[in-house]
């Protein structure tokens, strides 16, 4: 079996914020809505509660978060995502419910230091000092759609693999020298 390579290959920019992509992790769309057993199904893959409306829960390397009213995104390190899969299916068999691997198709981004938030506002239509800790906002990085949550010293963006190259492009323009709010 083949090593996972992540989309820019751990691609880095220092400027007056830091930009790193980060991964390959492992990213499953879950999609239920009325089923019983989700929230331990949730737990025992993910040591995480199942998250309110527009809020991420996070434990360590793993994490849910709410997508929309019938979909979350559960993050687990990569390694892990076959195992994860399983326990799902077992969990919530003969339940309607869809559970999918999306690491591959994904890339991930880490915005950090003392001026991330204006890297990001610069380039999304989110009112940063009302995003509040554990709060989960799919919006649009430009013109491409990305979801991102406030994490440790800064945030987190996640797009489609596809456009990894563009939102990279965008993040580190954005946090050229000079170029302050």
């Amino acid at each position: 079996m083949s090593e996972p390579v992540s989309a820019l290959g751990g691609a880095s920019f220092h400027g007056f914020a830091t930009i790193r992509e980060i991964g390959p992790l492992g990213m499953i769309t879950l999609r239920a809505k009325g089923v019983k057993a989700l929230d331990k199904a949730v737990k025992a893959v993910t040591d995480t509660k199942l998250p309110a409306p527009r809020r991420i829960e996070i434990n360590g390397e793993k994490a849910c978060g709410w997508m929309s009213p019938d979909e979350y995104l559960l993050i687990v390190p990569y390694a892990e995502v076959s195992a994860t899969l399983a326990s799902l299916a077992k969990s919530l068999a003969g339940e309607h419910h869809l559970a999918v691997d999306v690491s591959d198709a994904r890339a991930i981004f880490r915005v950090e230091g003392d001026k991330a938030a204006d890297v990001l506002r610069k380039l999304s239509p989110v009112d940063f000092e009302m995003l509040q800790p554990g709060e989960l906002r799919r919006t649009r990085a430009a013109q491409v759609a990305a979801a991102m949550w406030a994490q440790d010293a800064g945030f987190t963006v996640v797009c489609f693999r596809s456009v990894a190259g563009y939102v990279m492009g965008l993040l580190t323009h954005s946090a050229q020298p000079g170029s302050e709010l």
